[in-house]
């Protein structure tokens, strides 16, 4: 749905949780601004990706059978409970210059810089479709994959973990459907390690399977940059009771 972009983590980076909203308020200056901050970051803790990568299981693809995507709840729930929807959440986190309306949830405007597929500069503005807020590990696949067979809870977490999001160019993000590593990778070369690494973290974290195609892709991404660091953090893989999915 993602400093990150256009490099290979080290072990010296920190891991950057979605933030809650910020205190502040819009003055005569204007709206508030922040900086921004890129999305989820390697650490040590979190061990090598490539590494990793042998500890998923391996399937077959499960039909995609059932799969809505109200299965996985409402868009943008606020499972963390800071009083801003996730979609903001992860606009805040990962653009640069956010501007907000109405408060300091809603992101006005902001410019993603550069768009960690695309490798471009995208300017975010409220209501415009050029960037995207992606499911690294999309939710159809993450369905055909385990996911199924997972109560709600599990599923509106998955949605809606900032382990699991990044905001992104529309254009790229669009040609990616729901493929998975085997299918599809990045047209930034530059971010394909961390691109991976993420997927591997995400699949891990909620046990989700993968094919043996999508594991080789994998392992060949990460084969170039063996010291890439798996991203660690994000929310519970439980939402909320409250929250509900069909």
């Amino acid at each position: 749905m993602v400093s990150l972009r256009g490099g290979v983590a080290t072990a010296a980076l920190v891991l950057v949780a979605v933030s809650g909203c910020t205190k502040g308020t819009t003055g005569s200056a204007g709206p508030q601004e922040t900086k921004g901050s890129p999305g989820p970051r390697g650490t040590a803790a979190g061990g090598a990706a490539l590494a990793a990568v042998d500890s998923l299981t391996v399937k077959g693809r499960a039909p995609k059978t059932g799969y809505s995507r109200d299965q996985f709840g409402t868009p943008w729930a606020d499972t963390d409970q800071n009083g801003c929807d996730t979609r903001d959440d992860i606009l805040k986190r990962d653009l640069k210059n956010v501007k907000f309306t109405g408060g300091t949830c809603k992101v006005a405007s902001g410019l993603l810089a550069p768009d960690p597929y695309g490798g471009q500069d995208v300017t975010y503005a409220r209501g415009r479709s050029l960037v995207d807020i992606d499911h690294l590990v999309a939710l159809s696949d993450a369905w055909q994959k385990g996911a199924k067979y997972w109560d709600a809870g599990k599923r509106i977490a998955l949605a809606n973990d900032p382990l699991n999001l990044l905001a992104v160019g529309a254009a790229p993000n669009r040609s990616k459907g729901d493929g998975d590593a085997s299918t599809w990778l990045p047209p930034n070369t530059a971010y394909r390690c961390t691109y991976v690494a993420a997927q591997v973290a995400v699949k891990k974290k909620y046990e989700l399977w993968v094919t043996d195609a999508e594991k080789a892709a994998m392992k060949k991404a990460l084969a170039d940059c063996p010291d890439q660091k798996l991203p660690t953090g994000g929310n519970p893989t439980e939402a909320p009771a409250r929250f509900r999915a069909n």
